[in-house]
């Protein structure tokens, strides 16, 4: 092999010096004349074989680096596959065309690669297509510097190697930083990076927040208006809504109150042991879904069948209960479907079947079984007391001394009240429940029509769409415009229509017995009686016997009718002169005897 040869760069020939490092031959100018001696450095023996193992270019088929074919990365070296145009004359020299030919250097004692593209004449003078040096021939002469190609900038270590093999090589002008491409991390710029995005994720968790809340608060109130709107508008079906008249329609209309649909059952209630009754209505209104008890005091003055006035005690007496029922539709303007007699063994059956009742008392009830005094009441006076068939009945019936019947009658809507929520709200058992009383009913009313009437109010009992009222009479009996507005209108949807109080026998009634509620008990007595009642006060001082007095002789016989209804003897009836407005005055003295009724 031939290590010598012209380069054309100089005036001498150069000979191959060594290898460096990365196995490029390192050449040096040999004096004119100085025969050439063939290196024999075993170190440069080595690394002219390491510089022939090692190409840049070789792949195991072909040529070596392919800049078009994909995926391919460029040689470390710093090569240039594609060299920049050097400076070659454009004349033919041995058979080479134009551009750099095989086996040519650069001006740092670098091989210029060979280009196979390039356009002219192949080598043909024996030279390595890849960086060999020819065994034979010149190689044409050049400019006297090749084109610059840039190199990658091998170690510190490196650089001193090639300044101190070849100390003509000049400095590059170029350094490594300029090819690169990545910013260092600056510490101060990763603290503010960090900073915005702390910032920018509590900003976001802020926001994220206050949306869940926005979206909790407008679920909170969509609940709140369907719940609203739902009871409303149950207020407005079940016609309880404030506000509104009871006669209030499910349209949205009023419906006025007498063409509103009513089931109505009259009961009395008939106190066996102690005599006496008790009256009222059971009012079902199916149009406002609303039940109600309608409490009739006994002095209640009512039309008898031949014209007279009555009372509503007397016409239960000699009457019956068709005749009064039919009585009460002429007074009320009512249209009472059936009648329930329920004397007071049924009452404390009833109450004993539905498991008995829970009211509030308000007095003590002592037991009409035991005479002894200082025993125990059998009925104590207190919120939710639970009382039995026999203590509801006692209840029921009891009327305190100087009380007035309204006392009574109010315990008995109370009781009857307190029944009513514990009936079960199913028709056939409460049907059921009445067959169970054994009790024999008025006609038309039957088993099934008491029991299905009954589960209805109770039904409105324990939804609390019931009530109870009482009607209030005047003195004399009759109905006052107020009464007829408050109760008989709106409750009962009918009119008023008391018999004219000339046609009864007005008694004029002075108490002289020194005890105040002998009075209000003669006063029911007479209303009971079918009189009309006028009170003529108390007496400053007392009498030992008591007096009947008429004025005309044809009230003779209302003045004795008078005296036997008060339990008084046929000889206190005398003729004398009478109280303003009254047909017989009466005086009660210490030998009258309230009645037990």
């Amino acid at each position: 092999m031939n290590d010598r040869y012209d380069a054309g760069y100089g005036d001498g020939p150069y000979e191959l010096a060594g290898y460096d490092e990365y196995g490029r031959p390192v050449y040096q100018q040999v004096p004119a004349g100085q025969p050439f001696q063939a290196q024999q450095d075993p170190q440069a023996h080595q690394a002219q074989a390491q510089a022939q193992a090692y190409d840049p270019y070789a792949q195991q088929q072909g040529y070596g680096y392919d800049p078009y074919a994909p995926g391919q990365q460029p040689p470390a070296s710093g090569y240039d596959p594609v060299p920049q145009q050097s400076g070659y004359d454009s004349g033919q020299h041995s058979g080479h065309g134009p551009g750099p030919q095989p086996g040519a250097y650069g001006s740092y004692g670098s091989q210029v690669p060979y280009d196979p593209y390039a356009t002219g004449t192949q080598d043909t003078t024996g030279h390595d297509p890849y960086g060999q040096a020819a065994t034979t021939g010149r190689q044409p002469r050049v400019a006297e510097q090749t084109a610059y190609i840039p190199q990658q900038a091998g170690p510190a270590e490196d650089r001193h190697t090639a300044e101190e093999t070849d100390p003509a090589t000049p400095e590059p002008d170029y350094r490594t930083e300029q090819f690169a491409f990545v910013e260092e991390p600056d510490g101060d710029s990763e603290d503010v990076i960090d900073w915005m995005k702390f910032t920018e994720n509590r900003t976001e968790r802020r926001e994220e927040a206050r949306r869940r809340a926005r979206s909790r608060l407008i679920a909170l109130l969509v609940v709140l208006a369907l719940v609203t709107v739902a009871g409303v508008g149950y207020l407005w079906y079940a016609g309880k809504l404030p506000g509104l008249s009871s006669s209030d329609g499910k349209d949205g209309t009023t419906t006025p109150a007498a063409a509103q649909k009513r089931d109505v059952l009259v009961v009395h209630l008939h106190n066996t042991a102690q005599g006496g009754t008790s009256t009222a209505l059971l009012v079902d209104n199916t149009t406002t879904k609303q039940g109600t008890t309608v409490l009739l005091p006994n002095s209640l003055a009512l039309t008898g069948d031949d014209g007279s006035t009555t009372t509503l005690a007397k016409s239960v007496d000699d009457d019956g209960t068709s005749g009064t029922r039919d009585q009460l539709d002429t007074v009320l303007g009512t249209d009472i479907q059936g009648t329930w007699r329920l004397d007071t063994p049924y009452l404390q059956n009833l109450v004993d079947l539905v498991g008995n009742i829970e009211i509030d008392t308000d007095t003590d009830v002592p037991d009409p079984d035991t005479k002894k005094k200082g025993a125990a009441p059998l009925v104590h006076e207190g919120r939710g007391q639970t009382l039995s068939g026999r203590m509801a009945v006692a209840y029921a019936t009891y009327r305190a001394a100087g009380e007035s019947p309204n006392a009574q009658l109010e315990r008995f809507g109370q009781v009857m009240q307190g029944v009513l929520r514990k009936v079960s709200s199913e028709p056939s058992s409460a049907t059921t429940t009445v067959q169970t009383l054994a009790q024999i009913l008025d006609p038309p009313l039957t088993d099934k029509d008491l029991g299905s009437f009954l589960a209805r109010l109770a039904d409105l009992a324990k939804n609390g769409a019931y009530k109870t009222a009482l009607l209030p009479v005047g003195a004399d009996g009759t109905l006052s415009a107020q009464t007829g507005d408050s109760v008989v209108k709106d409750i009962l949807g009918g009119a008023a229509k008391s018999p004219d109080a000339g046609s009864a026998v007005r008694v004029s009634v002075r108490n002289a017995t020194g005890v105040k509620d002998d009075l209000e008990k003669a006063r029911v007595v007479l209303l009971n009686g079918g009189f009309t009642f006028l009170e003529g006060g108390s007496a400053a001082g007392t009498e030992a016997t008591s007096e009947v007095v008429y004025a005309d002789a044809a009230d003779k016989a209302n003045a004795t009718e008078v005296a036997k209804t008060l339990g008084l003897p046929a000889g206190s009836v005398t003729k004398g002169g009478v109280s303003s407005g009254a047909d017989v005055s009466v005086v009660l003295g210490g030998d009258y005897t309230p009645s037990a009724s």
